[in-house]
């Protein structure tokens, strides 16, 4: 074994100020293994940088706990942890249970289904959002719900203002765009 392998061995197992110093050296001492693993496993220097920090704490603890045996060199034990991390995180990004963690919108969804559950699946979504609509209408009070439900029935904001006794058409269209703002914020869009 290493000296420096043998020195960083013993700072594990002793005091915890002698502990940290070791930790950090074993650390840096081997911090090349994120550009290996860039190059041989073709992963992004974020992921390596995360799998080299969790073998070298697999290690750290696998020292303090007595398990590793010395049969290697401090260097190809952690290097061989390392590169299993490495493989397990490609494992997890190649199988079909990582695409459960990316979202897919509701339109690309709607595309892999057959035409009749397509249209079913579309009245459902639009009968919540009406829904939805209707209640938040009813939340916004009664003036901007009543100026919304006239723009919407086609009125003008002159003939909004004319309809409620504004006293501008100005007047109106601020209301009627402060009421659908407030809409807006309810509704999430």
């Amino acid at each position: 074994m290493l000296p420096q392998d043998e020195q960083i061995l013993q700072g594990l197992r002793g005091s915890y100020a002698e502990r940290i110093t070791q930790e950090k050296a074993l650390y840096l001492q081997y911090s090349y293994f994120i550009g290996e693993g860039c190059r041989k496993y073709n992963i992004t220097n974020d992921d390596s940088f995360s799998m080299y920090s969790d073998a070298v704490l697999a290690v750290i603890h696998n020292i303090v706990a007595g398990r590793f045996d010395g049969h290697s060199s401090l260097k190809t034990y952690l290097f061989q942890i390392f590169c299993n991390k490495c493989i397990d995180l490609i494992r997890k990004t190649t199988t079909n249970k990582e695409q459960v963690h990316h979202p897919v919108s509701v339109p690309d969804m709607l595309e892999q289904l057959p035409d009749n559950a397509k249209t079913i699946i579309e009245k459902l979504v639009d009968e919540h959002k009406r829904k939805t609509l209707r209640e938040q209408l009813n939340n916004i009070g009664q003036k901007c719900k009543e100026v919304l439900l006239l723009f919407e029935d086609g009125l003008t904001d002159r003939e909004i203002a004319t309809q409620l006794l504004y006293n501008s058409v100005a007047v109106a269209k601020t209301t009627r765009l402060r009421c659908l703002e407030k809409l807006r914020e309810r509704m999430g869009v």
